[in-house]
């Protein structure tokens, strides 16, 4: 049985490997950031010597996408930096690391989905600062595997799907964005997916190999919002928009679905349809009736 740690506690999906750690089919630690901040080589040493463990799951991101604009400094020292002391540290160890990065890392030119093979370009400081962190971590030495993943929402904290919702229960008319194109992520179902994947990776000893995770499909925020609204019955008007009307400091991809084909084929994990995943999350949060 895999001894697991789990850093950046407090975020969504962080907290969903901390439900999975009442399952007991391993032993999990979730980390917030007063237990273990990444970008403090005494605070992680600290942690991994007095939690021993195989793996490594690094969720800790600085992830407020328009604020990287004005705050660069910060973003980087947590998405690049952080993840190089984490890596270091990792690899002292010979431990695995498992690093969870993002879709921004392309331009969003593309018309087909990304694979793992195409070249990053990110537009915006959120997605050059998980570039750079990704090269760090190959950089490093250390065992371990980066996972892109895109659109992540939860029934846990803030995001899209519950201030959509929130805002469509209001009856509130609704303007979003419909020529921004990727697939939302079930935070639930990347943090399964990752478990089952740790065995074969300690089993395999796979180092430097990057997968896409995802969930099935693609659609616009726009078209996301309004599924998100009909599904809990709301009246709401959900009025689509283009991206020059909602102009924001940080340019997003216009196309960002990720190719998942490498993972299924590699691990054989299960890859639910965004809408199927969606209805799951709104059912979790008790806003769709059984």
């Amino acid at each position: 049985m895999a001894r697991v740690i789990v850093t950046g506690g407090g975020g969504q999906l962080a907290g969903e490997f901390a439900r999975l750690a009442t399952t007991g089919t391993d032993e999990l630690f979730v980390a917030t950031h007063a237990e273990l901040d990444i970008t403090s080589a005494e605070s992680v040493s600290s942690y991994l010597d007095s939690h021993p463990a195989d793996v490594v799951v690094n969720c800790a991101a600085y992830t407020a996408v328009d604020k990287a604009e004005s705050e660069p400094t910060a973003a980087y020292r947590v998405n690049a930096e952080g993840v190089a002391v984490l890596a270091r540290e990792v690899a002292k160890r010979d431990m695995v690391l498992i690093h969870i990065s993002t879709d921004y890392v392309f331009s969003g030119t593309a018309r087909v989905p990304y694979t793992e093979g195409d070249t990053p370009a990110p537009q915006c400081v959120y997605g050059e600062t998980k570039w750079q962190g990704e090269r760090e971590m190959l950089d490093s030495g250390c065992r371990g595997i980066i996972i892109r993943t895109g659109w992540l929402y939860s029934s846990i904290g803030h995001n899209f799907v519950r201030t959509i919702a929130e805002k469509a229960q209001r009856g509130d008319t609704l303007r979003v964005v419909a020529d921004q194109w990727g697939t939302p992520t079930y935070a639930a179902d990347l943090a399964a997916a990752v478990m089952k994947i740790i065995p074969q990776i300690l089993e395999r000893r796979l180092n430097g190999e990057v997968f896409h995770y995802s969930n099935y499909g693609e659609t616009s925020w726009w078209e996301f919002a309004d599924t998100i609204a009909s599904m809990i019955e709301s009246a709401s008007v959900v009025e689509p928009i283009a991206t020059a009307d909602w102009p924001t400091p940080a340019r997003r991809p216009e196309y960002s679905v990720l190719d998942k084909t490498k993972i299924k084929a590699w691990f054989g994990v299960d890859v639910p349809d965004w809408e199927l995943s969606l209805s799951r999350c709104l059912h979790e949060m008790g806003l769709i009736k059984d």
